[in-house]
């Protein structure tokens, strides 16, 4: 599975409604709202998350996953080293958070974490881009 900076995962794509989902992977395991009514999916099999927004009509606009098929930019990065992966990518930009034993590595440039603990890789979160507008930039459907 391709992890696309700035656009999604797989064929998920930034924008894409719950129909649109669900058309894809079908119905997921577990359905629930966050604290902000987002409507949050969860599919076990493939190790996804999707955050829906409710204050964008329910388009997708956040991603977690803990799949180890997955893939940026060539370079798998579940259960790898954080420094390794990092000096890999052509990504130079990364702010560090420290929680306990994980790490947070953080490039606004592609919304993109690897979060990491005893350093290793243990889940990527991808968000959709905001624009210079303050509005998001849907990769799917109308723009």
């Amino acid at each position: 599975m391709l992890v696309n900076p700035k656009n999604g995962i797989d064929q998920l794509l930034f924008g894409m409604s719950q129909a649109d989902v669900n058309l894809l992977y079908g119905k997921a395991d577990n359905v629930f709202l966050d604290e902000e009514q987002n409507s949050i999916w969860v599919y076990n099999t493939l190790q996804f998350r999707l955050t829906f927004y409710a204050d964008e009509q329910l388009r997708l606009g956040y991603i977690i996953t803990s799949n180890p098929a997955i893939e940026l930019l060539k370079h798998r990065v579940i259960g790898h080293n954080i420094q390794e992966v990092k000096a890999a990518l052509p990504f130079k930009n990364w702010e560090q958070e420290n929680f306990d034993t994980t790490e947070n590595h953080f490039n606004e440039s592609n919304w993109l974490i690897l979060q990491a603990e005893f350093g290793r890789i243990i889940r990527l979160e991808l968000g959709a881009i905001i624009k210079d507008d303050e509005s998001f930039d849907w990769k799917f459907g109308p723009k």
